[in-house]
């Protein structure tokens, strides 16, 4: 019966044919181990000498890393195993012999690794990062189906900026000038005066010279946008969502973590609610632990965001930034017109903020001043305006950056192991 690794569990004391990889092997005068892999999961084969005919125990001790196969064999439980089962391989059919593959069981330099991604992300680690990526992936399409969202695609190809003109790729669009979009935020504004709550799953692009280990140049947002939302109801969305991706990547990858070597009660935690300090707060407590030279109207950088997150044992939102520090749709605070009705969540463990988000502006005449005080071109912007002249209404939305989330829910250090093809400042290849 063909089965996968992820699947042998329903087979067990039953004879399996599985196409794989071998990860690894050793062997001995009487057994040999094969470590197989086929995308799924990952299995031990033990191919026994005098269980088998000679031709195949001699294949199974000379067959090299990363050479494809099909085996077959009787599926045993094995609690040593991480899968908990084990192959008693007794057939092996080459398929390609690999020879010199450059990514050995010793240890190699990043650089030289991620010259070599398209192999990297073979190996156990790689493999363990990309499954928690494609569950929080699952998981988010869960959430906001579940809560009625419709998912909208916005274009990736913008004639204007929703963050301003910094930071841009530009192109050429035939005759006319276009960039490689930011955010989809105001597209998606458009589309939840047409569906009420709706969201995004795309591609974003910011050219910053940044090196860090939280920045792409090239990274994938989830961009939710809601009608008839004000601040507060925004917050307890990103909350009860984030909770969602946290207790499904802890429910269905516990493999994966447990081969991260994530340290998971760090993780059991993440509930609903959130903690929240505003802006003015924040500076108060950086100034208590000894960021004296913080003043009122900065930016907070990443150490900043650590300390604070260091207090809590969830993520914390930061609320009511200084208008000077926000793109010009923020919504003000009713009572304060020096700060906005935003908030960035920052993630526990050092990840920093993994959420920005805010009520959007939605008099038509304040949105009008803001473009002008930021000085974008209202011909630009005139679509954007007009959602503000056809029944506006109070709205709501964020973006959450899937790199950074992977990256913290697998408690990997760099951003660049938690997209499968990273780009980087330097790195355009692979």
């Amino acid at each position: 019966m063909k089965t996968t690794i992820s699947e042998v569990h329903k087979h067990v004391d039953q004879e399996v044919r599985i196409g794989a990889w071998i990860a690894n092997k050793r062997s001995s005068g009487k057994i040999a181990f094969l470590q197989l892999r086929d995308g799924t999961g990952f299995i031990q084969g033990v191919v026994v000498k005098s269980e088998v005919p000679d031709e195949i125990f001699q294949l199974a001790k000379s067959i090299t890393q990363e050479s494809s196969l099909y085996v077959t064999g009787v599926v045993q439980k094995d609690e040593r195993s991480p899968l908990g089962f084990e192959l008693l391989v007794n057939g092996v059919e080459l398929i390609h012999q690999a020879v010199d593959y450059p990514i050995t069981p010793k240890e190699h330099g990043t650089e030289f690794l991620m010259d070599n991604r398209h192999l990297w992300l073979r190996s156990r680690r790689q493999h363990a990062v990309m499954k928690i990526r494609n569950e929080i992936i699952r998981a988010t399409y869960e959430y906001f189906n579940e809560n009625g969202f419709s998912k909208v695609d916005p274009p990736i190809l913008t004639g204007s900026a929703p963050e301003g003109t910094t930071e841009l790729f530009h192109t050429k669009y035939f005759e006319e000038d276009a960039f490689l979009s930011q955010s989809g935020q105001l597209y998606m504004e458009a589309a939840a005066m047409a569906l009420g709550k709706v969201f995004s799953f795309g591609p974003t692009f910011r050219a910053e010279k940044s090196k860090t280990r939280r920045h792409l140049i090239e990274f994938w947002m989830i961009e939710p946008e809601m009608a008839f939302c004000e601040f507060e109801e925004n917050l307890v969305v990103q909350e009860e969502y984030v909770s969602h991706i946290v207790q499904s990547v802890l429910k269905n990858c516990q493999i994966e973590l447990k081969t991260l070597g994530r340290d998971t009660s760090k993780l059991e935690n993440i509930k609903a609610p959130f903690p929240r300090i505003t802006y003015d707060d924040a500076l108060m407590f950086l100034r208590d632990k000894g960021f004296t030279d913080i003043e009122w109207g900065d930016d907070l950088g990443a150490p900043h965001e650590t300390a604070i997150a260091e207090s809590y044992d969830k993520p914390v939102f930061i609320t009511h930034y200084p208008t000077s520090l926000k793109p010009f749709y923020m919504q003000p605070a009713p009572d304060r017109d020096d700060v906005v009705l935003c908030a960035d969540m920052i993630a526990p463990e050092g990840y920093g903020e993994i959420i920005g988000g805010s009520q959007r502006i939605h008099e038509y005449d304040l949105m009008k001043k803001r473009l002008e005080e930021h000085g974008l071109s209202i011909e630009a912007y005139k679509w954007y305006l007009e959602l503000r002249e056809y029944g506006s209404v109070p709205h709501s939305g964020f973006g959450l950056g899937l790199e950074r989330t992977v990256a913290w829910l697998s408690g990997v250090e760099h951003v660049r192991e938690s997209i499968p093809f990273p780009r980087l400042l330097n790195r355009l290849y692979p």
